[in-house]
């Protein structure tokens, strides 16, 4: 009894440790940083009333550049305890107007996933170099194309507990990779996406056990791809669509999976 009693005590801490403070106030920064002679733009999130260091989490945008969804995450994270920084991969002032603008900038990246992962991997030493992180807990979450590029920043070896991807890519050029993986995995995916195929799918699944990494997958019945983004609009028809349910389900589960690694 006396050992049931202080597990859950551990556990009504950990709870509270995440409820937001009543005396919150948030402050937002914009943060410079560069890679290879590129300056580079972010969104840094934080809860000034949290005076110890706290866990950090990267957020990725999707393929449209850092925009205001990255922004909301950021929000919400920080209203969550952590610190978060919202990455920009394109460089600043490099925000696509359209699609077609979009397609242009995240094929260089996907093609090149050196550079890729070096834009990621700098935003990352950014965010541990923030005085609030505990650099010892960092976590970086993507969108659809930021989604990749999580897992892309975990196959680099780079220090995380774990990574996230919602609604991402999951090939890459050399599953060994897979191999370099320091934390866990999360995968949010819609069971309906058109966009990342079943051969996708299963091959991750397979990279994942030849490396014998701590992964998760989980499937949101009739979401398609960018299910968490609301200006995707409600018709899944197109392969893209937005889905309260499992946007509000994904959000949960990651809640749950950083209590888990931190």
């Amino acid at each position: 009894m006396e050992a049931i009693c202080k597990w859950a005590g551990a556990v009504l801490l950990v709870e509270l440790a995440l409820v937001p403070s009543s005396a919150a106030k948030l402050v937002t920064q914009t943060v410079t940083y560069e890679h290879q002679d590129t300056v580079l733009e972010g969104h840094l999130v934080f809860d000034d009333a949290w005076k110890e260091p706290r866990p950090g989490v990267l957020v990725v945008h999707q393929w449209m550049g850092l925009s205001e969804n990255e922004r909301m995450r950021a929000q919400m994270l920080a209203e969550l305890g952590y610190v978060a920084l919202a990455a920009d991969v394109y460089g600043q002032g490099v925000r696509p107007a359209n699609t077609a603008e979009a397609g242009a900038q995240a094929s260089l990246y996907r093609r090149d996933r050196t550079l890729f992962r070096g834009r990621l991997r700098a935003a990352l030493a950014r965010l541990r170099a923030t005085p609030r992180v505990d650099d010892a807990r960092v976590a970086a979450i993507g969108y659809c194309f930021g989604g990749g590029g999580v897992l892309e920043l975990a196959r680099s070896g780079a220090p995380l507990s774990g990574v996230v991807s919602f609604h991402g890519n999951l090939d890459t050029p050399d599953p060994g990779d897979a191999q370099q993986i320091a934390g866990k995995v999360l995968v949010c995916h819609g069971a309906a996406d058109p966009h990342v195929s079943d051969e996708a799918l299963l091959g991750f699944v397979d990279e994942m056990e030849a490396a014998d990494i701590d992964y998760q997958i989980i499937l949101y019945g009739g979401a398609v791809h960018a299910f968490t983004q609301k200006d995707a609009g409600d018709d899944p028809s197109g392969g893209v669509a937005y889905d309260a349910a499992a946007d509000r389900r994904s959000w949960r589960h990651m809640q749950l999976f950083f209590r888990e690694i931190f």
